[in-house]
């Protein structure tokens, strides 16, 4: 039997007051479940609502601009029973990502055949007499703004009602390049404006826009590299006897389709160390005069997808065993690379791991994953010859890169660090210490 049900905004993380910015529905749409209705943005991701049920609408609660939280009505649906999704209660999943790991942020786009800004994530100046967050913009001029790093909240509209426009954004984005160079106040940091080159002119070309996780995460990553004072401290571990440890859990729990992979171990392993080390199971606060020790392990694992890398956190990673963390390790990533990873499962990160070694390479320099103080970089393991009582023996040896904050650790600090963790992958004993 048909029913008037209601479609609320399922878990969306901590997000409060969540601008919609997109409403792909109308009253009297016929639709199904698992159709998407509405888009959320927030200061890290944008988010779309699927529908529970499928149905007739009846009645629209929203509209674009409106604020939301978990709970919130977004419409009435004619439904029956049987028409429920699958995923229905489910937190809501984001069409854009968090800060992305290990690639550097790319230059913004030009503005009007001038020189493009950098993300302008550095102090500006404020041109605007309304409280951050609440500037009135529609959802095609925030999403310019956002591809050319600008916080519209910081751009004074003169449109009716003082929204902003175009001409607007354009004009914040002329102001900040005409701004003397080292007058930008606090911890502003002032570059030149990258070149505007014409790639026509020495040959065919492809122009291919960038997918919406590197858009957004662009400007994080910008952050991140410049206010950040980066070091990256490197070493190998002898994963010998890890490996054929692995290689028999893999045997023993294939039937069970759990993969076991070296990953596993390298998040048991970062637990410990960061149960030796609990500086880097912290976080500066907000003024950068306190740090935050964390009592919890939440390890990020940086996941490759076709639109880009994806951090989801695998919780209480403390609190399970090298299986339970393969097999959750499966699950997240599959979901990350099917876009149907939540906003929720990508927050609360305490360490961030970027592993590599399924492609190459020998070393790299990952970029911290704010507010988090350390990454651990993972490169491939190759077989050396290893001198081992006055003889050389063949040993699988994983090359580590650990970039960490030099605000709160220090070198011998980052050093003590890397060679605990390579005597805990060395030894997967101390694993149960």
């Amino acid at each position: 039997m048909a029913e008037i049900k209601q479609v609320l905004v399922p878990d969306i993380g901590d997000y409060k007051d969540v601008s919609i910015i997109e409403v792909m529905v109308k009253t009297g749409d016929t639709i199904k479940a698992e159709d998407n209705l509405v888009t959320l943005e927030t200061d890290k991701a944008a988010m779309e609502v699927p529908s529970p049920y499928a149905g007739v609408i009846k009645e629209m609660k929203v509209k674009v601009g409106d604020k939301v939280s978990q709970g919130s009505l977004i419409l009435l649906i004619e439904s029956s029973d049987a028409a429920i999704a699958p995923n229905a209660g489910k937190p809501a999943a984001p069409v854009a990502a968090a800060p992305v790991i290990a690639a550097p942020a790319a230059p913004a786009a030009p503005v009007a055949a001038k020189p493009a800004a950098a993300p302008l994530t550095a102090p500006q100046p404020v041109m605007t007499d309304a409280p951050a967050g609440k500037a009135h913009a529609s959802p095609a001029i925030r999403r310019f703004a956002r591809e050319l790093g600008v916080p519209v909240a910081e751009v004074k509209g003169s449109g009716e009602k003082g929204r902003v426009t175009k001409d607007d954004v354009q004009n914040f984005v002329k102001a900040a390049l005409a701004q003397p160079r080292g007058a930008a106040g606090g911890n502003g940091l002032q570059v030149l404006a990258m070149p505007v080159v014409d790639f026509a002119k020495f040959g065919a070309i492809e122009t291919r826009p960038l997918s919406r996780i590197r858009k957004i995460s662009g400007a994080n990553l910008h952050r991140n590299w410049v206010t950040i004072p980066h070091i990256t401290q490197f070493d190998e571990a002898d994963i010998t006897g890890m490996d054929a440890f692995r290689k028999e859990l893999g045997a023993e729990y294939s039937k069970q389709n759990i993969k076991i992979t070296p990953l596993a171990f390298l998040v048991k392993a970062v637990v410990v160390a960061l149960q030796q080390f609990p500086e880097f199971n912290a976080s500066l606060d907000a003024s950068g005069e306190n740090l935050v020790l964390k009592q919890y392990f939440h390890i990020g694992v940086a996941v490759d997808t076709p639109d880009g890398l994806m951090v989801p956190v695998l919780r209480d990673a403390d609190k399970k065993g090298i299986v339970q963390i393969a097999r959750e390790l499966g699950e997240i990533s599959a979901r990350a690379r099917e876009k149907k990873i939540t906003a929720a499962e990508m927050q609360g990160g305490c360490f961030t791991i970027s592993s590599l070694g399924g492609i190459g390479g020998t070393a790299f320099t990952p970029i911290i994953n704010a507010p988090e103080l350390a990454i651990l970089g993972v490169s491939k393991a190759i077989i050396k010859p290893m001198h081992q009582d006055d003889t050389f023996v063949a040993r699988l040896m994983l090359p580590l890169s650990l970039s960490y904050d030099h605000r709160v650790i220090d070198g011998a600090a980052a050093a003590r660090f890397i060679v605990f963790l390579s005597q805990v992958l060395a030894d997967t004993r101390r694993l149960a210490l």
